[in-house]
């Protein structure tokens, strides 16, 4: 690790007994103006960054931040809400992006070549704006708005609430929030809700951003998804079910997809990308005389096009978590599970393999994200302790592979740009052990307006990062974060 660097994460470990990445408590009471509720957030991050090789480019530290207002009224029969957002970087790395293989070193060569290799960038959109209409369990919501998969039904059992949150959305379908900027989508979305059964459905395009401060624009694909959720049981069991489809089309012009084909037959190759997403996942928890236990299964298959091949791809996750009764102080929970996203076997056929992972928010399940779920085996064990309801500390053991060893190493989260694909793909040369990534968190709800967080990893480069990189073969993110509420 670069000792420029080694000072500052130092720092962040230290901050990590005091500080917390996840919010859970209830946030502040509305303001109240004239019948229109006025809420906002602040959110400041510092982030540090040691990417895998021996490159001193790619350790530095940036701040960004990103304000939010907004203003909303619910009736008995219809919402609306309107809501700007401000994000601001300062810091950026501009010698961050190194040439071939070698790519961005870390998320700040991201957000520097997003906005025009500027090393800082400000500015202010349109994050929400919608209307809904509602009556006897029926609700049409039209505009530009925010959007996760898989949290269309809010359990009222917390660990299947947890589960969902953390295991099951944001998987396809997320709103990148993460980053500095997000996502929203521009469409319609329709529910029905009756007890224990919900229905979903809904058409948009997804906005510019993620990276890029300016988050006016659309990036010119479209999706379609709708979801059919089912929940059973009460305190001591309950389950839940859900089958989707989501229908991702990009028709962009110009935009050259990232495979494991040559460049000269990827450029050449101008016909649309569309590909059906068919799956659903299942989630039980149980208790038992040792503590709750619980389930997660989720999986989905692919069909379509992808340019000139034909696309057929596949994903899964099984995992499991206990929550022992035998330390109250700390209640622990202990999770494992493998994560799997299939990867192309051969380059040169008229078939696409790799797992397609659409418009997610890769951060949740890669908390350090140098890695997705495309053409990735993660194998995973996990503990949580919660000493106290606004306290959480969270550590995680990952080994990190690659499906297939003729396909490539995947980063991003989807388009975020009319003339980015969105997602970048480095060599295998030949080997399948990625990484294995260690890291810790730290929440603290300080208030109804005020939480802190905190976090660290460290990866350790395998056979793939140091065919690529030369030198150390490590890499290490880590952040500490402020949010204020109002």
């Amino acid at each position: 690790m670069h000792l420029s660097n080694a000072a500052r994460l130092a720092m962040l470990v230290a901050v990590l007994s005091s500080s917390s990445e996840s919010l859970f408590a209830q946030g502040p009471p509305p303001v109240n103006v004239g019948g229109v509720t006025i809420s906002g957030s602040l959110r400041t991050r510092v982030e540090v960054s040691d990417w895998f090789g021996d490159d001193p480019n790619g350790a530095y530290t940036y701040p960004g931040s990103i304000f939010r207002v907004a203003a909303g009224q619910s009736k008995p029969h219809a919402d609306w809400q309107f809501e700007l957002a401000v994000p601001f970087i300062f810091g950026l790395p501009g010698q961050a992006v190194a040439p071939g293989a070698l790519g961005a070193l870390g998320l700040g060569a991201n957000y520097f070549t997003a906005n025009d290799n500027s090393t800082a960038s400000a500015s202010l959109f349109v994050k929400q704006a919608f209307v809904r209409f509602k009556n006897a369990g029926h609700a049409l919501k039209v505009g530009r708005m925010e959007f996760v998969d898989g949290t269309e039904v809010a359990p009222k059992h917390a660990t299947l609430a947890a589960l969902k949150r953390d295991r099951i959305a944001h998987r396809l379908l997320g709103h990148f929030g993460f980053t500095h900027v997000g996502r929203s989508l521009d469409g319609a979305l329709y529910a029905f809700d009756r007890p224990g059964l919900n229905v979903t459905v809904l058409g948009a395009r997804p906005t510019q951003g993620v990276f890029q401060t300016d988050g006016w624009g659309e990036v010119g694909v479209n999706v379609l998804y709708g979801a059919v959720t089912g929940q059973h049981g009460g305190a001591a069991s309950a389950s839940e079910w859900r089958l989707f489809e989501l229908v991702y089309h990009d028709g962009r012009d110009g935009v050259v997809r990232t495979d494991s084909r040559p460049l000269a037959v990827r450029r050449a190759d101008t016909d649309p990308i569309g590909i059906g997403t068919f799956g659903g996942h299942y989630l039980h928890v149980a208790q038992t005389a040792a503590g709750p236990v619980d389930l997660l299964l989720w999986g989905a298959a692919q069909t379509g096009s992808w340019g000139q091949l034909a696309h057929r791809a596949g994903a899964f996750a099984a995992e499991a978590g206990w929550q022992p009764h035998g330390a109250p102080a700390l209640s622990p929970w202990i999770r494992g599970g493998f994560d799997y996203g299939s990867g192309d076997a051969n380059p040169n056929d008229t078939t696409h393999g790799t797992f397609f992972q659409v418009l997610p928010t890769p951060r949740v399940y890669a908390r350090f994200p140098f890695f997705n779920m495309m053409n990735t085996g993660d194998a995973f064990g996990e503990l949580i302790l919660r000493p106290s309801k606004t306290v959480t500390v969270r550590a995680d053991l990952h080994a990190l592979r690659l499906s297939d060893v003729n396909d490539l190493w995947y980063q991003g989260g989807g388009a975020f740009q009319p003339q980015t694909f969105g997602y970048a793909g480095r060599p295998s040369n030949g080997h399948s052990d990625l990484a294995t990534l260690a890291d810790v968190s730290a929440d603290v709800v300080v208030s109804p307006h005020a939480s802190v967080a905190a976090y660290f990893s460290s990866a350790t480069g395998q056979a793939v990062t140091q065919s690529i990189y030369a030198g150390a073969s490590g890499a290490r993110f880590g952040y500490v974060e402020l949010l204020l509420r109002f």
